[in-house]
């Protein structure tokens, strides 16, 4: 059984709801997600934010945490996920952002970084991710959702 498959059977045994915002991934987290039969009864909302002026205006990223800690921190990925959960009401909210290159990356948030953030039961926890900054984009992007999946599942400790 896949990660997403197990997480869908906790969902629907818990009667749980999940929605998505993603930046970096650019969806793939979502499809992953609704490639499950039955997707439907759980998944509700999932959001591509990709730019920082979208995720101020739909989450509520504020532009404090924009200007003084940036798109790709902790600080952002927090705040995506509590935009998130006042937007959809789900009972898990998920969000990623990062930097899956090949440019963008600097010595302080190189290229292969990711934070993604779940918010499950009124905790949100914020999980640092950090790749080799040589895999391919579309490569980064698949780690990126798959990383974020277990960390879902280790979330849901399942």
């Amino acid at each position: 059984m896949s990660v997403e498959e197990e997480i869908g059977k906790y969902l629907i045994s818990n009667k749980l709801t999940i929605s998505t915002a993603e930046s970096c991934t650019g969806g793939l987290l979502s499809s992953k997600l609704t490639d499950v039969p039955g997707s439907s009864n759980y998944v509700t909302y999932n959001v591509v934010t990709y730019s920082n002026a979208i995720k101020n205006s739909v989450l509520n990223v504020t532009e404090f945490t924009l200007e003084n800690y940036g798109a790709v921190s902790p600080e952002c990925a927090r705040e995506m996920v509590q935009g998130l959960k006042a937007l959809t009401g789900a009972d898990i909210c998920v969000s990623t952002t990062g930097i899956a290159g090949p440019g963008g990356g600097t010595p302080q948030k190189p290229v292969g970084l990711c934070y993604t953030a779940v918010l499950f039961k009124d905790n949100i926890t914020v999980e640092r991710i950090l790749l080799a900054p040589d895999i391919p984009r579309k490569q980064m992007k698949e780690f990126f959702a798959d990383k974020t999946l277990l960390f879902i599942k280790k979330i849901l400790q399942l």
